[in-house]
């Protein structure tokens, strides 16, 4: 019977040798080459920053710059293209610019569509001749010559019924005080001019207020200080105690008289008094004929000096009424029977010029000040200047 399974390999004896097998042979194994030394390469430079923000910001600037260019002529074109002639005068030597007029901002609409008008002019700070500012190109212009010119403008522009003076002011040079005062009276003669007292207006402040058709005060105003000021300061003690001293060469007696390093001699005192007692008298005429008070009145009650406020200015018939600046507005539309009249505030538009004028002077000439408190505070006033000038505001 045959068996399903295939026949076992037949296994040779140990006795039998084995044929046919090849005798093995040992080889070598084969030689791997050493790696070969490494390459050291430089890390490849970074690549170059990326200044697209810095360009950026340079167009946007420039599109800024040229839209303020754009809109600045825009507004030239409009206003008797001042701007051109700012250019002009800027690149031809010798040019003369013209009198630029103040723009007006309505402050109170009018009614019945009328075309009258009511300007607003603001005296504010300490009344000076000096200027208000140096520009980079164009000097700032005087607090003296910013009222001369709006009221010219005003009195010369036919919509303009009457004017607006809002007065606050601790006072300030005499001469500066005087030609407001007579600039005032002036347009006074073509218009009414009413004066509105603001916190203050003392000394200089009021004079020049006298010049006015009206004049409105709040009930809080300080006003008044009827005198003149002048101060000088004495340092000659000190000088004594350090072992210093001063030569001086003059050509008279009276040369020197305010000089601080030696004390004043009476002849001298009196003089300096005779100056102040005149300007004083000044004052006097100017309160007495613009209020219609006695000098000797003045002289023997308010006029000494004292700071009153806006009641006891009325008491005293320093002012005709008291009130707020609408009140000021309503007596200006009255006494210019013009009762449908806007009200408007003159404001100085700036032009290419006055771009550069923002106050580089005080931005450049930058002094430390040490500010004493009590007596030992130093005066703001000049030595040997006359002020209409509130003692409460001169240290």
């Amino acid at each position: 019977m045959d068996s399903p399974f295939p026949p076992a390999p037949t296994i040779a004896s140990p006795q039998e040798p084995i044929r046919n097998v090849q005798p093995t042979t040992l080889t070598e194994p084969p030689v791997i080459p050493p790696p070969p030394p490494p390459v050291y390469v430089s890390a490849p430079p970074p690549p170059p920053k990326s200044n697209g923000c810095l360009w950026t910001f340079v167009v946007l600037l420039v599109l800024a710059l040229l839209g303020s260019l754009f809109i600045n002529f825009i507004l030239a074109a409009g206003k008797g293209m001042s701007a051109v002639a700012d250019i002009a005068a800027m690149e031809v030597p010798n040019t003369v610019r013209p009198k630029r007029k103040f723009h007006e901002a309505m402050l109170e609409e009018g009614k019945n569509k009328s075309r009258d008008r009511i300007v607003r002019i603001d005296v504010e700070g300490v009344i000076t001749s000096g200027s208000m500012g140096e520009g980079l190109f164009t000097p700032g212009l005087p607090m003296v010559d910013m009222l001369k010119r709006s009221l010219e403008q005003a009195v010369k522009d036919k919509n303009v019924k009457a004017i607006v003076i809002r007065v606050n002011s601790p006072g300030g040079e005499v001469t500066a005080s005087d030609i407001m005062y007579a600039a005032v009276k002036e347009a006074t003669k073509v218009k009414p001019v009413v004066i509105y007292m603001d916190s203050v207006a003392a000394s200089g402040g009021y004079y020049l207020s006298c010049a006015a058709s009206q004049i409105v005060a709040s009930e809080t105003t300080l006003t008044g200080s009827i005198g003149v000021i002048m101060e000088s300061l004495s340092y000659h003690g000190l000088f004594d105690k350090v072992g210093m001293g001063m030569n001086t060469f003059t050509s008279g007696p009276l040369k020197d008289t305010l000089s601080g390093a030696r004390p004043m001699r009476d002849d001298e005192k009196a003089y300096i008094q005779g100056l102040v007692n005149s300007m004083y008298d000044r004052f006097l005429t100017v309160v007495s004929e613009g209020r219609k008070i006695p000098k000797e009145t003045l002289r023997n009650g308010v006029a000494d000096g004292r700071v009153v406020s806006g009641r006891d200015a009325l008491a005293a018939k320093l002012v005709d009424k008291v009130g707020y600046i609408e009140d000021a507005y309503a007596s200006a539309r009255e006494l210019a029977k013009a009762p449908d009249a806007m009200v408007v505030k003159y404001g100085h538009e700036p032009s290419l010029m006055d771009i550069f004028g923002v106050e580089v002077e005080s931005r450049s000439k930058t002094s430390l000040q040490v500010q004493l408190p009590g007596p030992l505070a130093a005066s703001k006033l000049q030595p040997g200047q006359l002020y209409y000038l509130a003692p409460t505001f001169a240290h």
